[in-house]
């Protein structure tokens, strides 16, 4: 099936969907259309959006209730991502400084968490933070985007460590294990926090805007 057919099915999928299950809000509607087409969530997100822009539908924007709050998003299983995050970056830290190198086997726990503290979360918090519910690139299937955000979060923390060594090799602080592992430290936090204010933003929305009655 092209492109172009899988788009208009979506599209009067979606315009079914309004008249005969009457949804109450946006993130309503993509959970109803969901149960009809396997496709991701965004994708259907941006349908709508492109049916309200085209006049096809009409979107009417509610205040946004109390249970939509970003401290009470922080409390669901959607923002488990952030807290392991941030224990994980904390333990590390901790690790690094209270395990010697040849402590074994708790090096190689110390090693292990080091690779991925530098080597994965300062690019996945950044990329999270840059696209908190869609990539940059077109995919087909929710495996290939997961297999992309996977790639970037990969190179964004190659790129991103060496620019913070730069950055500290010119302050009093030098390059040394302490500067190097707070920064990183600081980097993935402010991040993640970035990423998932913007993460609430986003699905908050879908709930906020409910389906005008025609």
């Amino acid at each position: 099936m092209s492109d172009n057919s899988k788009a208009d099915e979506l599209t009067q999928t979606i315009i079914k969907t309004i008249n005969e299950r009457k949804p109450q809000n946006v993130q309503q509607l993509t959970t109803f259309v969901k149960e009809r087409i396997p496709i991701a969530e965004e994708k259907i997100l941006a349908a709508i959006l492109k049916l309200q822009s085209q006049g096809t539908i009409k979107l009417e924007s509610q205040p946004l209730p109390a249970s939509l709050k970003l401290a009470t998003y922080l409390k669901t299983s959607q923002a488990l991502w952030y807290w392991a995050t941030i224990a994980v970056a904390t333990i590390t830290v901790v690790i690094v400084f209270t395990v010697p190198e040849d402590f074994y086997p708790w090096s190689y726990l110390r090693n292990v968490l080091g690779i991925i503290f530098v080597l994965w979360l300062p690019g996945y918090t950044f990329i999270k933070a840059l696209f908190p519910a869609r990539m940059p690139i077109k995919t087909s299937t929710e495996n290939l985007e997961t297999i992309e955000r996977i790639a970037l979060s990969l190179g964004m923390s190659i790129a991103l460590v060496p620019i913070i060594g730069l950055l500290l090799y010119y302050t009093p602080l030098g390059i040394s294990v302490t500067p190097i592992v707070l920064s990183l430290l600081a980097l993935t936090i402010v991040f993640a926090t970035a990423a998932i204010a913007r993460e609430h933003q986003t699905k908050a929305k879908m709930q906020a805007y409910s389906i005008a009655k025609s």
